[in-house]
Order: C-alpha cells, then structure tokens, then sequence
C-alpha cells in the first residue's frame, strides 16, 4: 500500500501499535507526525523511523486530549507539509478497577483521553481535511471490551464502543468531503506493557482460537488498509483483529 505524499498524524505512537503503524506509513512514502505524551519516547520514536528508512517522520509530544495541543498537531502538519492525509487516534488509557468502587477521577480520565482525545482530533483533522479536494481518512481505535464484556473495564469498555458509534455517525458529517472514518478494535496484543505479564502471552494463547495473540503488525496491516486508497468506499465499519477470541470469548481469569 503506498502512502507516496500523504501527509498523516499518530497519535500515542511511541511503543506498541502506534509506533509499528508510523514505521510503515513511513516505509509506504508518507510524511508522518508521531505523537505520544511521553517526550522521550516520542523522540526515541521517530528516530528510530527515521534512521531505519531514511523517510520524514517527526515527533511531537504531548497530551492527545488537550484541544489546544489537539490543534497544534493538525497546524504542525499543514505548515511543514502542506496537507493532512491520514489521522490514526491511537493514544488511549486502561484504568482497571472493581465497577462498585471506581473512582471519578479514573472514570473521567478515562473518558478524556479515550473519547474527548479522538472526538476533538477527528474534529480538527476533518475541519482541515474538508478544506482539500482529495479529502481524507480518520481511524480510531477501539477494542474487543467495546463488543464483549471484560472483568474491571466497566468504563474502558463503555469508551471503546462508544469510538465505534462516533465513526458511524460521522459518516453522515464527513462523507460530502470525501473523509472515511472507521475503527479497528484489537484483542489481545504482544506489546511492551502486555509482555511485562509473564503469563499474558501463554494464557492469551489457550483462549484465542487462531492460538496466539496478535503481534503488532497484524494490527498495523490491518489499520494501514483501512486508511490507505484501497479502503476510499469503507466507511463506519469496525475491524475486529483478535484472532477470533470475540466468537467464543472465553474470559482469561
């Protein structure tokens, strides 16, 4: 899939997912922004992209559901490159805890990264996308807890979803500007933060039915696809990339 010229924004893409969807982005031509709130790792970040494919890609730090920086991102692209292409809304929080005594503050953090972060970049990126002949693509990311229920996600699981109806009700907005808007919900993946549990990868293994969890290509190739121009007439849809796990769902507990 060539990305040749676009011009594309990442957000919570210093590790993991996100940081596996910029280097291809990267590797397929585009000019890339790689956000994550972590400074260090954003730098580290889009270094190390760019020393290992000789393409642009620039870090900037920062907290994804601030709307001032929200916006900085979008007038960053637009004056160092010229447009907005792609806009991946990966930056997301998990707070687990017991539904009878989860916080305010956990609740409300979670509802402020999860959807104020996605809801406000969606809206900055389209408002500068629906300015440009070619349009644009929007993808956010969601979650197996958005279609299946899981113990102590009570209000990660309620964000998730709710990601998957904010992208079919912007098909109505969005459409007439030629932007598509989907989701791609992940199950169980090998990152940083999942492997520091020793038993994550074997126990995640036993219970998906493809019999391992996902590396995070499976889930980059697949979020590539869904902004690239091979997908233009994909709109509102979720992906769900969990190996199967949410046909059967058996619980890891």
């Amino acid at each position: 899939m060539s990305f040749k010229e676009k011009v594309a924004i990442v957000t919570g893409a210093g590790q993991g997912i996100g940081l596996e969807i910029c280097t291809h982005l990267v590797m397929g031509g585009a000019k890339v922004i790689l956000n994550d709130v972590d400074q260090d790792l954003a730098v580290l970040g889009a270094n190390k992209i760019t020393e290992a494919t000789g393409g642009t890609c620039i870090a900037l730090a920062g907290d994804s559901s601030d709307v001032l920086f929200i916006q900085k991102m979008v007038d960053t692209a637009v004056e160092k490159f010229g447009s907005l292409d792609v806009v991946i809304a990966n930056a997301g929080i998990t707070l687990f805890g017991d539904f009878f005594t989860y916080s305010p503050e956990s609740f409300f953090r979670v509802m402020q990264v999860n959807l104020g972060g996605t809801f406000f970049l969606a809206q900055a990126a389209a408002n500068q996308m629906k300015k440009q002949t070619e349009g644009g693509s929007l993808l956010f990311t969601s979650s197996v807890t958005g279609h299946q229920a899981h113990k102590d996600l009570a209000a990660y699981g309620m964000s998730k979803a709710a990601l998957e109806m904010l992208a079919k009700n912007l098909v109505i907005e969005l459409s007439q500007y030629k932007i598509n808007v989907n989701t791609i919900a992940p199950g169980a993946t090998l990152t940083e933060r999942t492997l520091s549990d020793p038993e994550y990868f074997a126990t995640w293994s036993r219970i998906t039915p493809i019999g391992r969890p996902a590396d995070v290509s499976d889930i980059a190739n697949a979020a590539l696809f869904l902004v690239s121009n091979k997908a233009r007439h994909i709109t509102g849809q979720s992906l769900i990339v969990d190996g199967g796990w949410t046909s059967i769902s058996p619980s890891p507990f």
